[in-house]
C-alpha cells in the first residue's frame, strides 16, 4: 500500500469526530519579528496532547474484529503511547505498551490512566522494540508502529489536509522530525493539494537521524535533548522514501535554539509546546531571510513538556534576556548592611527574588562575607545600573554567570 492524498482523506472521514479538528492561527508577534505571515496549527489542543491521535484512530480502526479482541501493542516513550492507550481505551481494545525502563513516572502514569498495561524494557525506544515483537509474536498483538506505517502515516497527513483547507495559499509548511510519520503524511496531502508548496524538515542537531541516513552522513546521533519527542535513531523504511521525494529541505537545529523557541512559543505566540513542538520556530529563526514575505506554517506538533523541565526553560531564558541576574556582593560583617544593600536596590527599581550569604566556604577576609542575590531587573542594562550602584556605595559586585570560576 503507498499512501495516496486519497488515503488521507478517508483518513480524515475515519476520525471526523473523534479526533479534534485544531485550528492553525496566525501569530502576529511572530510574523511581525520575521517579516512573514507565520500560521501555528496547534496539534497542542489534541485530546492527548499531540498529533499522534490522528494515526493512532485510523490504525486501530483499520483492524479487524478478531485483531481488536487480542489486542495492540507498541513501544513508545511518550506521545505515541498515549495516542495509542487512549483510543484503544475509547474502542474497547486491549493494549500494551512497552516503554524504556528510563521513562518518566508521569508518562507511565498518564499512559495506565488510559487503561493500558505498561511494560518497561530497554534503556531507549530502540532497544525496547525488538522486545515488543518478541511479545506481540508470542500474545499475537497487532503492532502498531509508531511512524513507520501507512495507515499511521495517512491519519497524520490529515494534519496537511486541515491546514491547507484552513489557509489555502500557504507558501511553505515545517515540520518537526523524528521518524518522518507526520511529514510523511503532510508531505503527501500538501503537495497533492498545491504542487508548489515547499515542505521543509527539522530536526535537533543530537539526532540529525533523517538528515544523516538522505545525505548519506555519519553524525553521531544520540544525547539529552530538550525535544525528546523526535529523538529517533533509525528513520522509517517508508517514511524516508517519501521524505527523500517529497520533502524540499531539511534543517538541523541546536539546543539552544529550540529552548529559546520554546519560550517564545508560549511568551510571543501563547502556545505551549514540548521541545519537538519548538523546532519549527527555531527553524524559522534560525534561516529567516529565507521566509521573508512568505506564508509560512508551523507545526506545533504537541504540548507535553514536563513542567519542571518548562519552569528551568522560563527562567533560564528570563536570565538571558536580562530580566533575572545572580549578582555577588561583597559586604562587611556588620548589623545593618545586609538591610542597606537590600535598599540600594530596592531603590534602583531591582526586585530581590533570592538572597543568601556565606560566611565559612568563600576565599574572603574574616570580618567579611559575600552575598549572592537573584534580582529580577528590566533588562540588562538595568542590571548594569543596579550593580554601579551597589559599587559607588562601596560594595564590589559581579555577575556571576560573566564569572565562571565563580562557585
Amino acid at each position: 500500500m503507498s499512501v495516496s492524498i486519497e488515503d488521507i482523506r478517508v483518513a480524515a472521514t475515519t476520525i471526523a469526530g473523534e479526533v479534534v479538528r485544531t485550528p492553525i492561527v496566525r501569530s502576529g508577534p511572530l510574523s511581525s519579528e520575521h517579516a512573514a505571515e507565520v500560521f501555528i496549527k496547534l496539534e497542542t489542543m489534541q485530546h492527548t496532547g499531540s498529533f499522534k491521535d490522528r494515526g493512532a484512530l485510523v490504525k486501530l480502526k483499520s483492524l479487524e474484529p478478531d485483531e481488536m479482541s487480542r489486542g495492540v501493542i507498541t513501544v513508545s516513550a511518550g506521545n505515541h503511547a498515549q495516542g495509542v492507550a487512549y483510543h484503544a481505551q475509547r474502542l474497547g481494545v486491549p493494549a500494551t505498551i512497552v516503554m524504556p525502563e528510563g521513562t518518566p513516572f508521569n508518562k507511565i502514569r498518564r499512559t495506565e490512566a488510559f487503561g493500558a498495561r505498561v511494560v518497561l524494557e530497554g534503556d531507549d525506544v530502540n532497544e525496547a522494540e525488538p522486545f515488543a515483537h518478541e511479545m506481540a509474536d508470542r500474545d499475537r498483538l497487532t503492532f502498531v508502529h509508531p511512524y513507520d506505517d501507512e495507515r499511521i502515516i495517512a491519519g497524520q497527513g490529515t494534519v496537511g489536509l486541515e491546514m491547507l483547507e484552513d489557509v489555502p495559499d500557504l507558501d511553505t509548511i515545517i515540520v518537526p522530525i523524528g521518524g518522518g510519520g507526520i511529514i510523511s503524511g503532510i508531505a503527501i496531502a500538501a503537495t497533492a493539494m498545491k504542487p508548489d508548496i515547499e515542505i521543509i524538515g527539522v530536526e535537533t542537531e543530537l539526532y540529525p537521524t533523517m538528515n544523516n541516513a538522505i545525505n548519506g552522513l555519519e553524525q553521531t546521533v544520540g544525547g539529552d535533548t530538550i525535544a525528546e519527542g523526535i529523538a529517533v535513531k533509525r528513520p522509517g523504511t517508508i517514511t524516508r522514501e517519501i521524505v527523500e521525494r517529497l520533502v524540499h529541505d531539511l534543517v538541523v537545529v541546536s539546543e539552544s535554539a529550540i529552548e529559546s523557541a520554546v519560550q517564545s512559543m508560549l511568551t510571543q505566540a501563547k502556545v505551549l509546546v514540548e521541545g519537538a513542538g519548538a523546532t519549527p520556530l527555531a527553524a524559522l529563526r534560525a534561516h529567516a531571510s529565507r521566509f521573508e514575505g512568505k506564508r509560512v506554517g508551523l507545526v506545533a506538533c504537541g504540548g507535553n513538556i514536563d513542567p519542571r523541565l518548562l519552569a528551568s526553560v522560563l527562567m533560564r531564558g528570563m536570565s538571558r534576556a536580562g530580566h533575572l541576574t545572580r549578582l555577588r556582593i561583597s559586604i562587611t560583617d556588620q548589623a545593618g548592611t545586609l538591610a542597606k544593600v537590600a535598599q540600594h536596590i530596592g531603590d534602583s527599581g531591582g526586585n530581590i527574588v533570592e538572597i543568601y550569604h556565606q560566611r565559612m566556604f568563600y576565599d574572603v577576609l574574616v570580618k567579611h562575607t559575600e552575598l549572592d542575590a537573584v534580582v529580577e531587573t528590566r533588562d540588562a542594562t538595568h542590571a548594569e545600573e543596579i550593580m554601579q550602584r551597589l559599587v559607588d556605595a562601596g560594595f564590589p559586585t559581579r555577575r556571576l554567570h560573566e564569572d565562571k570560576s565563580a562557585g
